[in-house]
């Protein structure tokens, strides 16, 4: 029976679905700082926003200049990528040409101007070479993109402790950027722009913020434009090594005599290390300190595994040395003295590389610089300031040997052969006496040694007298010229007449301006060494006229037809060969009891002159043999008196040193001179026979003799 309810019942609800209904939480609210007591909070707030401004502002003007920077980079290295002409344009940038000197035989001696030895490339050069340029100037050179930000930073670094600025000094160049740099980031030279090739090259070498900008943007479009080795093949065929070397072929030539691609561990690293300071360590004038320098190159080589140890080792042990012809470096006055007489389209403003083939012996050149080195030794103060001048030549005028100072070893110096007018003492004696030869006056003529006034316009009373102070009474031309006697030559040029005298010595080669008074006889007038010389060669040719000259041939690199050959030689004559033969003679006989006596070599006949200026101030000694004339000179370059020195002293010593050396090799033959010493007329006396004056011949009557004579 069913359960009765006893209520209303609750209704049917079905049960809710889904999630229950989210109870309401109580909000959580941020706990927040309590208000900081006053204004303190926002005052530290305003500092600290003062305080980052600064930077905030900093970094956006960096960004912004690096952007502005990056794409001044890129337009950069498109144009200048745009714009790079072939890498075999590029390998030789001299303005000027070259100048090679070969001496008689054929053997380089000395090079001018800027020397480029031909094309070399990376990949031809010897591998030690192109080993040590890049361990020393850029070992991750094969590996890089142009720049070295690295390299800049460490530059920077270095150059800020040193105390300079951050673009002074170190520049942590890459071999790129050193070779943008010898491109002159593509700016060609130009004479109307630059006034030397060296004013442009200081002006390629600035260094600015902007000039960085360009070369970065050059070296980043070489990188694009040219591979690794066409890069370095221009670097290596540009750049400077000193001793006017431009590229690694000329220097190698220069220094060793070998090619760039034969040269070793040692050698190399030498080339390499003139990188740093060519001018200072090129290897002719500083050995030791290229050598020290190459040790360094060494060591890097070793350091990146170019050369094992033993390598290193060996040449570090064995430093490269210089060639014989490097070594030696004959003739550098000489070579200055071809370079400023030779033609200057072909010299000093060659455009062209120039072989010129020279007069020069180097063995004498050797000889020479040796005896005078020898005798400033034996003889001379080691405190003295005196310098020295000797020139040799043959007897048609070609000069085989010239010293311009005691310095032998000097390019560009002044050259006291070449280039000093002195005044030439009784050196100049000869030519009054051809004169007098030549009007009929004999060797064995008499004339009277003593006092004499001459009364000279304008100046008043002059007395001559002689070296000794004294007076030797009658005595012939000849015992006159052994003795160097005043007297008898002033009386000889005043009686014949001084311009047949000026005449026949402006005919053998003294052309500058000739005194006018009668102290013409004494050598008042001024000549270089090399114009006495080649005066004193005419005497020797028989009279005939001398032009020293030192350039047998001219031609370009490359040719074989030369452009021009010799410079001077036989020229016209100028006395009689009788009177040369007279006047021979009698300059034997100075030095075989005259002046000249301490040049004497047993067994050669020599003539010759000594000269010695008022106050010692110049002392000369001129002679000869049958084949060479050699001029010394000696003196102060400020004129100042010199001690204890005449022509017949130092000057015959150097002199007779030189001979010996080159007799040595060649004996010579008997001089050209009168042979008979007693001729009919001895002892006629034709100046001093008669109180009058007698009638002397004018020029025109001379040079109308002559004519008669040679014809």
């Amino acid at each position: 029976m069913a359960k009765k309810h006893s209520g209303p019942s609750k209704p049917l609800v079905a049960d809710r679905r889904g999630p229950p209904p989210a109870r309401k939480q109580k909000q959580e609210q941020t706990p927040q700082k309590p208000p900081a007591k006053g204004g303190f909070g926002r005052l530290r707030a305003l500092l600290w926003r003062a305080f980052l401004l600064p930077f905030r502002m900093l970094w956006a003007l960096i960004w912004r200049l690096g952007l502005v920077v990056c794409l001044l980079l890129g337009l950069g290295v498109a144009y200048f990528a745009s714009t790079l002409p072939e890498a075999g344009e590029m390998i030789d940038g001299r303005a000027a040409g070259s100048v090679t000197l070969m001496d008689r035989k054929g053997a380089v001696f000395a090079w001018r101007g800027d020397q480029f030895g031909g094309m070399i490339t990376a990949q031809t050069i010897s591998p030690f070479l192109k080993a040590a340029v890049v361990a020393t100037e850029d070992r991750r050179f094969y590996r890089h993109f142009g720049i070295s930000p690295r390299g800049m930073a460490s530059a920077i670094r270095i150059n800020l402790s040193e105390g300079r600025g951050p673009l002074s000094g170190h520049g942590g160049s890459t071999i790129t950027q050193q070779t943008a740099k010898l491109l002159c980031l593509g700016v060609a030279f130009d004479t109307d722009e630059w006034p030397s090739e060296r004013e442009y090259e200081r002006q390629c070498r600035r260094t600015t913020l902007w000039r960085k900008i360009k070369e970065a943007s050059f070296s980043l479009a070489m990188e694009l434009r040219y591979s690794k080795d066409e890069i370095l093949t221009i670097y290596l065929n540009r750049v400077s090594l000193g001793a006017g070397a431009r590229g690694f072929e000329a220097a190698a030539q220069r220094y060793f005599g070998k090619s760039a691609n034969q040269v070793n561990a040692a050698e190399a690293a030498m080339l390499a290390g003139l990188l740093k300071a060519p001018s200072r360590l090129a290897p002719t004038h500083n050995l030791k300190g290229a050598q020290a320098r190459a040790e360094v190159v060494l060591g890097l080589m070793r350091r990146e595994n170019y050369l094992s140890s033993a390598e290193a080792s060996f040449a570090i042990a064995n430093p490269a040395t210089l060639s014989p012809a490097a070594t030696a470096r004959a003739g550098g006055y000489f070579a200055d003295w071809i370079m400023t007489t030779g033609p200057r389209y072909f010299t000093r403003n060659t455009t062209e590389d120039v072989l010129i083939q020279t007069t020069l012996d180097q063995t004498i050149q050797t000889a020479t610089e040796q005896a005078v080195r020898r005798v400033f030794d034996d003889k001379i103060s080691k405190s003295s300031k005196a310098e020295v001048a000797v020139v040799v030549m043959n007897k048609e005028g070609a000069v085989r040997a010239m010293i311009g100072g005691r310095d032998t070893r000097t390019t560009g110096a002044f050259n006291r052969a070449t280039q000093a007018r002195r005044q030439t003492g009784s050196a100049f004696k000869p030519f009054v006496y051809a004169a007098a030869l030549e009007l009929g006056h004999t060797p064995f003529d008499r004339i009277r040694d003593e006092p004499i006034t001459l009364n000279i316009p304008g100046s008043g009373a002059w007395s001559p007298s002689n070296y000794s102070k004294t007076f030797a009474g009658e005595v012939s031309y000849t015992q006159a010229l052994a003795q160097s006697l005043n007297i008898p030559a002033v009386k000889i040029s005043e009686h014949i007449g001084r311009d047949i005298v000026q005449k026949i010595a402006w005919d053998f080669g003294l052309q500058d301006a000739l005194a006018d008074g009668p102290a013409l006889a004494l050598g008042t007038s001024e000549s270089t060494l090399i114009e006495m010389t080649g005066a004193y060669a005419g005497i020797l040719n028989g009279g005939i006229s001398v032009q020293p000259y030192g350039i047998t041939s001219l031609r370009l690199l490359g040719e074989s037809e030369p452009l021009a050959g010799r410079t001077g030689g036989i020229g016209e004559r100028v006395i009689r060969t009788q009177t040369a033969q007279e006047l021979t003679f009698m300059m034997h006989e100075v030095i075989q009891s005259g002046t000249g006596q301490r040049a004497q070599i047993d067994g050669i006949e020599i003539a010759g002159k000594t000269g010695t200026t008022q106050a010692a101030r110049d002392a000369w000694f001129i002679g000869f043999t049958s084949d060479f004339v050699i001029g010394v000179w000696m003196g102060y370059d400020d004129n100042r008196p010199l001690k204890g020195v005449t022509g017949g002293s130092i000057p015959a010593d150097i002199w007779r040193e030189t001979m010996l050396a080159i007799t040595d090799q060649s004996k010579p033959g008997p001089l050209p001179m009168l042979r008979d010493r007693i001729p009919p007329e001895a002892g006629r006396s034709p100046i001093d026979s008669s109180p009058e004056k007698p009638e002397t011949k004018s020029l025109t009557q001379l040079l109308f003799g002559l004519f008669s004579r040679q014809n």
